[in-house]
């Protein structure tokens, strides 16, 4: 499963959430990891290469539709397949 021919290109921005417009089912088929600052992270909910942040949940919060509150964590961003 760790063939890099099948495995699709990682996209500049990602989201974990299916009602993002950023969400891409065929790349969740594989094992993803995120480092952010060099520390990798596994509470990543979306990331942006690009813009260089990251989002993750703010404690146990929810919004009104029950989703996690998510905080915004800036600086280097790098996306990979395990």
């Amino acid at each position: 499963m760790n063939d890099t021919t099948s495995q699709p290109a990682l996209p500049d921005r990602l989201s974990v959430n299916p009602r993002s417009p950023h969400h891409v089912e065929a790349i969740f088929q594989f094992d993803i990891g995120i480092k952010v600052n060099g520390k990798e992270r596994f509470d990543v909910e979306e990331y942006c290469i690009s813009e260089g942040w990251v989002k993750v949940p703010a404690g146990k919060a929810l919004d009104r539709r029950g989703q996690p509150l998510l905080m915004t964590v800036k600086g280097t961003v790098e996306a990979f397949y395990r």
